[in-house]
């Protein structure tokens, strides 16, 4: 081939329109309406063409546009009015962080998130759904609250996949290759102004990464990119695809991710004082962290891991042991056979870092494992989740309670700025003052709601129904040209959905769990729905299924046959090519959002949290966030969470109860009309919603209890671990392998308790005396804490729940010592108490570091 010698063509921009390129390169603009006005009036068309992409707009305009833009004075007006907006953004000092933590948190504190995608806005294609969509939103809230965080990740050449479905209604993939240079992204450089690169130790080789920079807000995004041309044709394509490739390059990618993100952060001069996993795909990043601290200190692989681990935050979002990454024993010998001889530990001590005794991970290293492993912090993402992830991990806490397993919940949450429309904002601004938006979660605020009258709210909606039917027009009429299909059926789209018909949306990842075709259980009751003349609902469906997931596009597949029957085609559409821009028009748009995941499968879901802010209302199985966003004023629950004999016969009663909401409660409260025209009641339940729901179901809400409940604390755990050359993180390591040489040696050996009456009564009010001998070998007591479990007793004589207090260390002799305590008896019935010893430590997180438990 010919050598090619490239050079980078910029936007010739006049001067008094240079703060374009400002506007355009920070994603602030992702959620300020007023910014993307700005380029909307610069040239509506091309806007739409670029895909809402800033950069590329301003490279492939007119010069004769700009040169009009220029001269208009109200536009240039405008444009510094806009610009100031942004700058004062920037500069704000008085962000939640500085009012909260500014004084406590050191200077130097810096928090990174992990993520193999983000979901930032559709021209920028890093993510393929809900996790990384949650992933941006937590940057751009981190940003809007004022956080010291900065975001790694990965650059993909070709992304996620465009959809499209053939004659068949079969999906089909394609990759279109990106132009970073058209990107609202920039190539990061070093100090001397060379591009800056990292390296990653591959078998036989290094792969190089070279480092890109996006601006979201206040906040710097990295993204990781090997396809560059200093790499094999193989290695370039390391970055091709989210989540494409074999298992091999699922390892390469996740390598890049967590051991080429850390160097990236060390060569930017950035060293993160708490690193957050979001999943485990980034888990590598522990290992290279303690590496990097085992160079600085000079010191072993298990005394720097003490310190990575109490920095390292770790959030799961999978439901089943199946949805975690596994890598063979002979790939991971292949690729960190140099690596695993930096670490100075053996190929077994690192296999058994993604491995544990009490969980068959079939001989595979396990992600989560890892990630479990070195993160003193590990949390689900709703409540719901927080229960299933402690009973699938409650096999690594054996003896432990499974409320008492460390693993605990922030429920997820939405950037309310990025999916709420313009006429909605805007009704906001004027009702409930501009703090809706900077205190998204103040419920004071959101309680003006009901102030808002009915029929501003009723006419928003009514709005932006109708733009969302025209949207859904132009876009079907697209697909239809692109599949070649006959000019009459193109004519037809006009007539497709109506304006004022009850609409109902449901668009997301076509997993088989998610149940896509629930509805489509009972065909003719749906299509009387679909067309009852006085009453008329209608659908728009939209999503995509991983390339190879047969099962989500045998779904796609059966939905879009049959809403392309005669008798459903003007009242139900599959949209094409689900991304974030079809997700807004829909959010915006739709009356009920509808969603039907097999409980308990759904970790979290936030494409219902979209709905809220909107106008919207949902109709969902208690699953995830709805199992505890729920009540009746807000919108309807599926079943309350029952558990069923089989699939089969839960997808039966399910579809029952779904068929009999929409009927009986959700078309007749929506067609209940005033004199006026008014669905009083409808607008009821939607102001009751925005306000209980708004507040809470939001990023800025989630955010910072990240940062309250995690982020500060393991920042300054890790701090105090990794002073004076880790000093303090080398005897809690010490302690450790003490402790388990020991732990067998200690056991309780005896109770006494006061006497009771006869009958072995207590009355309510009265105490139990009681005191332990413990057992505790070559250990001490200040080695260990000793605690009575108390509570009410189960038919098996069992205490269930119970609460634990501590005893008190009274004396001892010879390896036995005694402990007493006094247990309150506060109501009646059947009570016990059983007594237990656990390991006790002032620099431990317990039991997350050391599961060790003796009971009586």
């Amino acid at each position: 081939m010919p050598t090619v010698h490239p050079f980078h063509v910029v936007p010739s921009l006049p001067e008094s329109l240079s703060r374009l390129r400002t506007l355009a390169f920070n994603l602030h603009w992702a959620w300020d309406h007023e910014t993307i006005e700005l380029f909307r009036r610069l040239d509506r068309q091309l806007w739409e063409q670029s895909g809402h992409n800033p950069v590329k707009m301003l490279g492939t305009i007119d010069q004769e546009q700009l040169r009009d833009a220029a001269l208009d004075e109200a536009f240039v007006s405008e444009l510094g009015r806009v610009h100031y907006g942004l700058e004062t953004y920037l500069r704000a000092a008085n962000t939640w962080f500085s009012r909260h933590y500014g004084e406590s948190v050191p200077k130097e504190t810096r928090i990174a998130y992990f993520s193999m995608e983000f979901g930032l806005t559709e021209c920028l294609p890093t993510y393929s759904g809900g996790l990384g969509v949650l992933s941006g939103d937590h940057l751009k809230s981190s940003s809007d609250l004022g956080l010291p965080l900065v975001g790694i990740g990965l650059l993909y050449q070709q992304g996620y996949f465009r959809q499209q479905l053939n004659a068949d209604c079969r999906q089909q993939e394609r990759y279109a290759d990106n132009d970073f240079y058209n990107l609202p992204i920039e190539a990061e450089r070093d100090a001397e102004g060379k591009l800056l690169r990292i390296q990653v130790e591959f078998p036989g080789r290094n792969v190089i990464a070279q480092v890109w920079k996006v601006r979201v807000g206040r906040i710097p995004l990295y993204l990781l990119d090997t396809n560059i041309d200093v790499n094999s044709s193989e290695d370039q394509a390391i970055t091709d695809t989210l989540y494409g490739g074999d298992n091999e390059n699922r390892l390469k990618q996740e390598m890049v991710l967590g051991i080429g993100g850390m160097r990236a952060l060390a060569a930017l001069g950035i060293k993160p004082t708490v690193c957050h996993m979001n999943e485990g795909h980034s888990a590598f990043l522990s290992l290279e962290r303690t590496r990097q601290l085992m160079l600085e200190a000079k010191t072993n692989f298990w005394h720097a891991r003490e310190a990575a681990a109490a920095g390292n935050l770790f959030t799961t979002h999978t439901p089943v042991p199946a949805g975690f990454d596994v890598f063979p024993p002979d790939l991971l010998g292949r690729y960190f056979e140099t690596y695993i001889n930096e670490l100075g530990i053996s190929f077994d001590d690192f296999m058994k870092l993604g491995k544990h005794e009490n969980y068959d991970t079939g001989g595979k290293f396990n992600m989560a494992i890892l990630a479990m492993r070195f993160a003193h912090h590990a949390n689900g993402v709703s409540k719901l989740h927080g229960k299933v992830s402690r009973k699938m991990t409650q096999v690594a806490y054996p003896g432990f309670r499974e409320d008492e397993v460390p693993v605990s919940h922030i429920t997820n949450g939405i950037h309310t700025r990025s999916f709420i429309s313009q006429e909605m904002a805007d009704l906001l601004d004027r009702y409930l003052g501009g703090r809706w938006s900077r205190d998204v979660s103040d419920t004071g605020v959101w309680a003006k709601v009901d102030d808002i009258p009915d029929e501003e709210i009723w006419r928003i909606r009514e709005r932006r129904r109708e733009r969302l039917v025209l949207f859904a027009r132009q876009r079907v009429r697209s697909q239809y040209e692109q599949r070649g299909v006959g000019e009459e059926e193109i004519r037809q789209v006009r007539d497709i959905l109506s304006p004022g018909a009850l609409t109902l949306g449901f668009a997301r990842r076509f997993a088989t769990y998610k149940r896509a075709t629930l509805l489509l259980s009972d065909p003719e009751r749906l299509i009387r729905l679909l067309n009852d003349p006085q009453r008329p609902v209608q659908f728009l469906i939209a999503g995509k299924a991983h390339p190879k997931d047969e099962g989500g596009k045998d779904l796609i597949q059966e939905i879009a046959q049959f809403a392309r029957k005669p008798e459903v085609r003007q009242r139900m559409v599959f949209l094409e090519d689900y991304d974030m821009n079809v997700a807004r028009h829909l959010v915006q748009g739709v009356d009920i959002w509808l969603n039907t995941p097999r409980r308990p499968m759904e970790a979290s879901g936030t494409s219902g949290m979209k709905l809220l802010a909107n106008g919207g209302l949902n109709v969902s199985i208690p699953d995830g966030w709805w199992a505890e966003g729920y009540n009746p004023t807000v919108g309807w629950s599926i079943g309350r969470g029952e558990d069923y004999p089989s699939p089969e016969e839960q997808d039966r009663v399910e579809a029952h109860i779904l068929y009999d909401i929409l009927e009986k409660g959700v078309v007749p409260l929506f067609y209940d009309r005033s004199i006026e025209g008014i669905p009083r009641a409808w607008i009821s339940r939607i102001k009751s919603s925005m306000r209980q729901l708004c507040p809470v179901f939001n990023t800025h809400r989630m955010v910072s209890e990240y940062a309250t409940r995690y982020y500060f604390p393991a920042a300054a755990r890790f701090t105090t671990l990794s002073a004076d050359s880790l000093k303090r993180a080398s005897v809690l390591a010490d302690w450790k392998d003490r402790m388990r040489v020991q732990w067998s040696r200690v056991r309780v050996e005896g109770v006494e308790t006061q006497q009771f009456d006869a009958d072995d009564n207590v009355t309510v009010g009265a105490t139990v005396h009681l005191a332990a001998k413990i057992r505790l070998g070559e250990l001490t007591p200040d080695d260990v804490q000793v605690q009575a479990v108390y509570g009410a007793l189960d038919s098996n004589h069992q205490v269930t729940g119970g609460t634990a207090i501590a005893l008190s260390y009274i004396s001892g002799v010879e390896e036995i010592y005694r402990y007493e305590g006094e247990i309150p008896c506060q109501t009646s019935g059947l009570q016990g108490f059983s007594v237990r010893v656990l390991p006790y430590h002032p620099d431990a997180e317990l039991p997350q570091e050391l599961p060790l438990i003796a009971w009586e």
